[in-house]
């Protein structure tokens, strides 16, 4: 357990170097900003490029791992959801918010250092295979349960689906991430290989992704912090971080993962939430303390949850 500790402690020290960073006002928050530009925009995407073009799949099929996780999220996503509504009276907005935050990990700040970490080279394949969908699924049922629940709630006929599917998909073909995984399966696929300076440079800005990450993460929180809904806010970051990695570890069981695939999607699973549950809530101009609530709990929590999931799996 201790070993394990060291493993994971490692990640959310780096959190909270950030927070102590803004909050000691050794710098200012908009630095930390920037510096989650620079991570999201090019330190992440050739981390994934880097991964996906130098993988070996073994001949595996993506289908099990995206089955396994996407199972796990649609029942905590629904467990959120119906807490919301029925336990706490909520409307049907705030029950979208609440799946949302129950559902959506962390993935690209803190599970792609943490897998890297704790897993391995192995761990990065099967997390970046499952970040090829996971924004675009997240965010797809995210925004269409969210305008169906407003034009429920103001009596309005729902927007066209065409028209929402189109506006989610050229944001996507901009979307750094998905320009990286496209260039390093494109580059894996072709078979060529990176001049060695090339390669070197891409491998050097790849290499700080995660700590970057981390560090500009603790920079955010900050701005969240816990702004009452604290009943719900307990409820949702139950779900986010026992449910979803103990759905997700089911699945894996059942349907054969590898034991590096499932530690990978199983600890990545059971990080804390992701800033996309605050982007919705500001989106849509409605849940934004529950989001950020649950962001701020999971956080605060996520040590110790997680190193006892990668004791569990034995990662």
């Amino acid at each position: 357990m201790s070993a394990i500790i060291f493993d994971v402690l490692p990640v959310f020290i780096l959190i909270l170097i950030g927070w102590v960073i803004v909050r000691s006002g050794l710098m200012a928050s908009n630095v930390g900003e920037a510096l989650s530009e620079f991570v999201f925009k090019i330190a992440v995407p050739l981390l994934l490029f880097r991964t996906i073009a130098e993988a070996d799949f073994h001949g595996a099929s993506p289908f099990r791992l995206w089955i396994v996780y996407f199972s796990g999220v649609a029942i905590t996503w629904t467990a959120g959801h119906i807490a919301a509504t029925r336990l706490f009276n909520r409307d049907e907005r705030i029950g979208v918010l609440a799946g949302v935050s129950s559902a959506f990990a962390n993935n690209i700040f803190i599970g792609l250092p943490l897998v890297e970490r704790t897993v391995g080279d192995e761990g990065l394949v099967a997390l970046s295979i499952l970040l090829a969908v996971h924004l675009p699924v997240m965010m797809v049922a995210g925004t269409v349960l969210m305008e169906h629940a407003e034009r429920k709630i103001a009596g309005k006929s729902d927007r066209s689906m065409v028209l929402v599917l189109r506006q989610i998909a050229v944001n996507l073909v901009r979307n750094p991430l998905v320009i990286g995984l496209a260039a390093g399966m494109a580059m894996h696929l072709s078979g060529l290989t990176m001049p060695t300076t090339l390669a070197t440079v891409v491998g050097q800005i790849a290499g700080i992704a995660g700590p970057a990450a981390l560090i500009s993460l603790g920079m955010a929180l900050e701005r969240y912090g816990v702004s009452g809904n604290l009943g719900i806010a307990s409820v949702t970051s139950s779900l986010k971080l026992l449910l979803l990695p103990g759905c997700v570890w089911a699945a894996s069981r059942l349907l054969g993962l590898s034991p590096e695939w499932t530690a990978a999607i199983v600890l990545t699973s059971s990080v804390p939430t992701g800033v996309n549950a605050w982007l919705i809530a500001n989106r849509f101009g409605v849940g934004h303390s529950l989001a950020a609530s649950t962001i701020t709990v999971t956080t605060a929590l996520g040590a110790i949850t997680v190193s006892l999931w990668a004791y569990f799996l034995g990662a």
